[in-house]
């Protein structure tokens, strides 16, 4: 039996064909743009993530016998506002995870509504990234579109919607959207109400291995495939990720390196973080997980290496950067590109690099840009321990963990063992274990898990390192509150 993951990601879609011993047999990737139409705004059409999933699929099953597909799940980027008409047309392009206009609607729900309620009604706060404020963005500024929604969804629940006919949704994805009552896994009426929409305009929420439908005949036949292929709920892609690196049940951690950067630390039991600085989310195995999220992570590293120095060769820019100049670099880098999520929630903050003199090197900044990302995780890391929570160890994926120099600075700026996955395919890969599930193949995710997922190799912090990263993480901790009153300024 063969099982499809897909990982709808914000600047291309990766298809993977995953055999029933999960052993990855071929992956495709189709990129699509990214739309910026104001400073701070991102969007994208849906209609392109169809067409990516429809042609990766095609070459994803070329020579392959189509009739051993069974199952498909998928993870993709979470937070995006997908509204479709009367007639399940796409009525704006979406609004996505990283788009920062809605400031104004973000200070309405967490003032005016009040952080309390929300954190009663939700168990979380209202963040720019969320789904709830553009909704009021939307209802406040394109009046005439507002009124035309009759489904709201998320983005890889437009694919699940295209596959299958159904409207759904899974409870990790929509505990992102500020809408559902995490703790009870049912929308919150209150927020519908606050929000101006119904909950028939929302999807079915289904546990994220549970079967939603099969293939539409046309889609089907379009592809080769089995009509009874069966299509699972899926998961935000964190939690499918984690899924995809064997984080679930009680007290693992996943730290996920791509265009944004997570750290997710699984539960078995619900909780909140009093302060809201970490979201607090369910889980694709069931149960619940914490999560801080930043969002610009790797995307920090492309924009230096690719819009700001012309380069894609990565592995040579870090090249310079030896173990001695580790946890000495005197340049810093604040990587708030798009504003920052986790754990300060300030639209404002902006890129900053500072620090610099005469001497200061293409390898400093470099270098400052990378350890910046792993500062700004540890973040977020501080308030888990905060609370309580015990962080021995963490698995890490994404594709900044690719890079030997980056996990060695992660591993040491937290001062904890990283391991890499042996199948390092993240959110993918996770779709594809929840499929297994969902068709029958292992009774649970952890099942699933404690059979497919194994370790490939484990970065060990070192003590000398790990004390020097500890002074320069003081020191960043100093450079936010310094210029958080700028930044406002300076739009």
């Amino acid at each position: 039996m063969l099982y499809i993951g897909i990982d709808l990601g914000t600047s291309a879609c990766k298809l993977l064909l995953v055999d029933g011993s999960g052993a990855v047999l071929r992956e495709v990737t189709k990129e699509y743009p990214l739309s910026f139409p104001q400073p701070g705004w991102s969007e994208q059409a849906p209609e392109d993530w169809w067409k990516a999933v429809m042609q990766g699929m095609s070459e994803l099953l070329c020579g392959f016998d189509a009739a051993q597909v069974v199952g498909i799940g998928a993870g993709g980027q979470m937070h995006g506002l997908v509204a479709l008409d009367e007639d399940d047309n796409v009525i704006r392009p979406a609004i996505l995870w990283n788009d920062g206009r809605t400031a104004k609607e973000v200070d309405y729900l967490n003032n005016e509504i009040g952080k309390g309620k929300l954190s009663r009604y939700t168990a979380n706060i209202a963040f720019a990234g969320f789904t709830a404020p553009k909704l009021l963005w939307m209802r406040e500024n394109e009046r005439s579109n507002f009124a035309k929604i009759r489904k709201i969804m998320l983005p890889k629940d437009y694919i699940n919607y295209k596959l299958t006919g159904i409207h759904c949704t899974d409870y990790s994805d929509a505990s992102g959207t500020l809408l559902l009552d995490v703790e009870h896994k049912r929308w919150s009426w209150k927020m519908c109400q606050i929000c101006g929409v119904t909950e028939e305009q929302l999807p079915k929420p289904y546990e994220s291995w549970e079967t939603v439908g099969t293939l539409k005949a046309d889609v089907a036949k379009e592809l080769g495939l089995p009509e009874s292929v069966k299509v699972c709920a899926g998961a935000g892609d964190n939690a499918a990720a984690a899924v995809g690196t064997g984080v679930v049940g009680a007290g693992g951690c996943n730290i996920s390196l791509g265009t944004s950067g997570t750290i997710f630390i699984s539960s078995d039991k619900f909780g909140v973080d009093p302060n809201n600085a970490l979201h607090a989310f369910a889980h694709a195995d069931g149960g619940w997980h914490l999560m801080g999220c930043m969002l610009s992570a790797a995307s920090c590293n492309k924009w230096w290496c690719g819009d700001i120095l012309g380069i894609s060769d990565y592995q040579t820019e870090q090249k310079p950067i030896g173990k001695d100049k580790l946890g000495r670099n005197r340049v810093f880098f604040l990587p708030y590109l798009m504003g920052e999520r986790s754990p300060i929630n300030d639209t404002n903050a902006r890129g900053t690099f500072i620090g610099m003199s005469m001497d200061t090197t293409r390898a400093d900044l470099t270098q400052a840009v990378l350890e910046g990302v792993a500062f700004a995780i540890r973040d977020s890391f501080e308030v888990a321990k905060s609370l309580g929570v015990s962080i021995p160890k963490s698995m890490i994926c994404g594709g900044g963990a690719k890079s030997p120099l980056w996990r060695t600075i992660f591993a040491n700026v937290l001062g904890i063992p990283l391991t890499l996955p042996q199948t390092e395919q993240g959110p993918g890969y996770g779709g594809a274990v929840l499929a297994m599930v969902g068709c029958g193949a292992f009774e649970s995710v952890q099942a699933a898990c404690d059979t497919l997922i194994h370790v490939a190799q484990t970065v060990e912090p070192d003590a000398e390192l790990t004390a020097r990263y500890e002074e320069r993480y003081r020191k960043f901790q100093q450079i936010y509150p310094a210029l958080k009153n700028v930044f406002p300024a300076l739009k």
